[in-house]
């Protein structure tokens, strides 16, 4: 071992240049560069809208929410209504889950809604006009959607709506201890103050026909929904107790008088099942839900079906019926076990009847939930996959000019956040379609779980999310689910890994052995000096986010 010199006030004594290293190039030693590069964390890739989720973590880190909520409203202009209704399938493919428990990302959404509940939309939101003047018919998600990101590019849009009120599915399906309505309104309200028309009562084929909007108008979107419930060929189907849980949902929140026997059975396993059983259960009535295959395989969110079960609403798994009892009324419901057996055409295992394995339940109502259909009986030039509305690639039918997303079209369908996209996706298209638009650029490269560096993370769980205790739960239509407090919320926004953003941490200039990375400046997190930089690769393997690239020299420009 060697012998360190230590001066007389017993420090080390150690040789130091007080010259300056400018004249120094030592970048020329250099055959890797480093550099900047955000990739695309696999929240954002799992997003159907494709939200920014860390960059909106940022602001709310910073304690600034409407910076944050401007930067959920590029992807999405319903943040309160997704923020409580969505199937959040970003926390699904979240990279922290591997680590310790999924970033409560949904929650998050909602907290930045609802902090920004008294705010408009600046008047930055919305770009000159374009000259381009576009109907849509239907104002649910898909619809106000298309609408939205149509008007901030300033094209005027007017919505032709059905009901008395627009939102669609969002007001006449989902109960209010779900999404209550004042966050719908609040929500649409900001989308028309961007000049968005919104005429109600008009119905396709009644009061409106497709040729004349395509007379009135540069292009059609239709955004109709899916409003029918799927026919079910079950003996008894007629009998009076029998009927469509949607039309039970529709007829609930628009405030007509619901009647209901004490004991209630829905048949389905998706969100419309659970939202019918759940409302039956606030009416005082006894409810079961009976499904033909197992929990796992319902597609209705996991967390709903929970809060249903742990309202006291008993689920039968792996059961068909087989027949609705009764004379005029219904009075019970035969069924049979089922058992699992090969995928059919939805991927899902299918039920077979177990023979030998019927019995009776007792009830006074069936409500059927399974599945919804769009109506089209009022487009019949339109071409059509199956019972919905065929398009390609860029949503546009076989009719010039008019296109179609959400539910009534060929796709992604039954879910709030899916149909947010398409009706995106499908305003993108048109523009490009009459402005000639480009689209967006190729995506980068997805930052997986091992590119992250796990040394600068502590574990720490997720936070409990608040709601209303069931016992005053069942009892009234009160909202459910509450939202995170601001401090709950910026501790979950700072346990976010950030995959692939710069988060401005300064790691990289801290560890640079060349000090040849400095602060940028309008926007630009860090510049680096590539004539000191000599390609060690420090800054790119302590980055915690993956948010630099590392490459070889002849691969770069100066």
């Amino acid at each position: 071992m060697g012998h360190v010199l230590i001066d007389q006030e017993g420090k080390p004594v150690f040789a130091a240049s007080t010259g300056r290293m400018e004249w120094n190039h030592t970048g020329s030693w250099r055959y890797m560069r480093p550099r900047y590069e955000n990739k695309l964390p696999p929240c954002t890739q799992g997003c159907p809208t494709h939200e920014k989720i860390p960059q909106y973590f940022a602001q709310v880190k910073r304690g600034d929410y409407r910076g944050a909520w401007e930067i959920i409203l590029e992807d999405n202009p319903l943040p309160g209504v997704c923020g409580r209704v969505c199937y959040h399938p970003c926390e699904d493919v979240c990279n922290r889950g591997e680590f310790d428990e999924r970033i409560a990302i949904n929650a998050l959404e909602r907290f930045v809604a609802d902090q920004n509940l008294d705010r408009r939309y600046p008047a930055s939101f919305r770009q000159p006009s374009n000259g381009v003047n576009i109907a849509i018919v239907g104002s649910g998600p898909a619809g106000l959607s298309a609408a939205y990101q149509l008007a901030r590019r300033g094209t005027a849009v007017t919505i032709f709506e059905a009901a008395a009120e627009p939102g669609g599915m969002l007001r006449l399906g989902i109960p209010e201890y779900r999404l209550p309505r004042h966050i719908l309104d609040k929500e649409i309200h900001d989308i028309q103050s961007l000049g968005v028309e919104i005429r109600t009562g008009q119905r396709l084929g009644t009061d409106i026909t497709l040729e004349d909007l395509q007379n009135r108008f540069d292009a059609v979107i239709l955004a109709l929904g899916a409003y029918r419930g799927r026919a079910v060929d079950l003996p008894g189907r007629h009998l009076k107790g029998v009927r469509s849980a949607l039309d039970f949902l529709r007829e609930l929140n628009t405030h007509q008088p619901v009647d209901l026997p004490e004991r209630v059975t829905v048949i389905g396993g998706g969100n419309t099942a659970i939202d019918a059983a759940r409302s039956a259960r606030r009416l005082g009535a006894d409810v079961t839900i009976l499904y033909r295959r197992s929990r796992t395989e319902m597609p209705a969110v996991r967390e709903e079906i929970e809060a249903a079960l742990e309202e006291g609403i008993d689920l039968k798994e792996c059961c068909t019926p087989v027949e609705v009892l009764g004379d005029e009324s219904v009075r019970g419901l035969r069924w049979i076990k089922t058992r699992l057996g090969e995928p059919d055409d939805s991927g899902r295992r299918r039920p077979i009847p177990i023979p030998g394995s019927e019995a009776v339940l007792e009830t006074g109502a069936v409500l059927l939930a399974i599945g919804e259909l769009p109506e089209l009986e009022s487009l019949p030039a339109l071409g059509t996959t199956g019972s919905r509305i065929a398009v390609n690639d860029h949503y546009q039918t076989n009719l010039e000019g008019v296109y179609a997303c959400g539910d009534v079209a060929d796709g992604p369908v039954g879910t709030v956040v899916d149909a947010i996209a398409t009706g995106k996706a499908t305003a993108l298209a048109v523009l490009h379609s009459l402005l000639d638009q480009k689209p967006a650029a190729n995506q980068p490269p997805v930052v997986t779980y091992d590119q992250i560096n796990l040394d600068y993370f502590r574990h720490q769980s997720r936070p409990a999310l608040p709601h209303l205790d069931v016992r005053d739960a069942v009892q009234s239509f009160t909202e459910v689910n509450q939202t995170l407090s601001p401090d709950t919320a910026e501790q979950e926004a700072v346990r976010c890994f950030s995959c692939g953003t710069c988060i401005e941490c300064d790691l990289c200039l801290i560890y640079c052995p060349d000090v040849a990375i400095t602060r940028g400046s309008n926007g630009v997190p860090y510049v680096i000096n590539y004539d000191f930089c000599k390609g060690c690769g420090v800054c790119v393997e302590e980055c915690p986010r993956e948010a630099m690239t590392f490459e070889e020299e002849l691969s770069c420009t100066n």
